[in-house]
């Protein structure tokens, strides 16, 4: 029988493989990408650059970012039939729901022609060139995914624009100004990886049976799509427009709490004395508070964050700086999450990579808790079959 003690639900504290992408550093608190501290990437690096360095493990040099840059601007645009697929989403489902669909289609036309699923998993060569065509598509994607639920027409991409730019100008149609091009080349940086989060596990789970990449994708985006993931940051919005204003904080929490309700922005399973990346987006939110002039917004992030860690003692993580940048960005709230898959599938592609270069069916065990062995009233059993069962050898011959 196995015993209690051992089952760590949710696989708290379990660890499950080894991994040289990412990790939080306990002495510093600084998620780490290959070795480097975030937020040092976020203030110096362009995310193409942060795509390579998570895929290969060192950062480009000029020739080897200007490379990337070249493949993934050259597989920008939207094909016509996925846009088509997306269009038969119905426009008030979740955009999570676009997202899962398009992706779908577009690796089934990417592996179209391989005829057996034992070569569908891909070299690794093939698996790097499939993570940079996904980084490519997504920001068409979820751009147009915003701009048809306004009724807005597809926006072609621009091979001009670096990846930030680009993304903004295909979701609404004008050049953004540098500071809103730095804040979200920042947030795309920050949500890109996190080691072995539930939606990237759930890639490797998906990998290790060697299925290909675009379907442990398409099931990441299964997992991220829920409130208690990526989710979070679109809840975020949903409590802000609750609040209203940094004056009704107190009272508005005062019931939140008495209703045992999880305030979604705080507290984190990695981190205990804070989500070490908050800092850097809190920053590129105060520059667009700035450039927005939009003061009432800072009021209200910081008197419902003053609030809540004085009571209980639970810091911010990503999400809660984060909703409300995209928000003054102009992306809609229930466009956030997909703005999640565009950042964390160079993450996810890491790990499926990283999965398949050592790769380990994973299949844990459980702990049975059901009704003992029992029978249907009546049931007689097949001899002949228990008489096989029990002599496999005789079957086989």
């Amino acid at each position: 029988m196995t015993d209690p003690t051992q089952i760590k639900k949710g696989l708290a504290g379990v660890v499950a493989d080894y991994t040289a992408i990412s990790k939080v550093n306990p002495e510093t608190n600084s998620l780490l990408y290959r070795g480097y501290p975030v937020q040092e990437l976020a203030a110096t690096q362009p995310f193409e650059a942060v795509a390579y360095l998570l895929w290969n493990g060192e950062l480009p040099d000029a020739t080897q970012l200007a490379e990337l840059r070249a493949a993934e601007r050259a597989n920008r645009a939207l094909p016509d039939d996925v846009k088509a697929a997306i269009d038969l989403v119905p426009v008030d489902a979740h955009p999570m729901d676009e997202v899962r669909t398009a992706l779908s289609l577009y690796g089934a036309r990417d592996l179209a022609g391989i005829g057996s699923v034992l070569d569908a998993s891909g070299t690794p060569a093939e698996n790097l060139d499939r993570s940079i065509r996904l980084f490519a598509v997504l920001p068409a994607i979820v751009a147009y995914g915003q701009r048809r639920r306004r009724g807005e027409d597809l926006v072609e991409p621009r091979e001009d624009l670096d990846y930030a730019a680009n993304f903004l100008w295909m979701t609404f149609g004008e050049e953004a100004d540098d500071v809103v091009v730095d804040a979200f080349n920042r947030s795309m940086i920050l949500y890109a990886e996190h080691s072995f989060n539930a939606s990237t596990f759930t890639a490797r789970v998906v990998t290790s049976t060697l299925s290909d990449l675009y379907s442990a994708v398409v099931a990441a985006v299964g997992a991220l799509k829920g409130p208690l993931h990526g989710g979070a940051n679109e809840a975020v919005l949903h409590v802000f427009d609750e609040i209203g204003s940094a004056d009704n904080v107190a009272p508005w929490l005062d019931e939140a709490l008495a209703s045992k309700r999880k305030i979604m922005g705080f507290g984190h399973r990695v981190y205990k004395r804070g989500d070490s990346r908050v800092p850097t987006m809190k920053a590129a939110l105060d520059s667009l508070v700035a450039h927005y002039d939009r003061p009432d917004v800072a009021a209200l992030y910081d008197a419902l964050e003053s609030e809540f860690v004085s009571r209980k003692g639970i810091y911010p993580n990503l999400d809660y700086p984060s909703g409300p940048a995209y928000q003054l960005i102009g992306f809609d709230t229930p466009t956030f999450t997909p703005l999640f898959v565009a950042a964390r599938v160079t993450g996810w592609t890491a790990h499926i990579m990283e999965q398949l270069s050592a790769n380990a069916l994973i299949r844990p065990l459980s702990a049975y808790s059901g009704p003992d062995e029992r029978h249907i009233d009546g049931y007689v059993p097949d001899t002949a079959a228990i008489d096989i069962a029990e002599r496999p050898e005789e079957a086989a011959g």
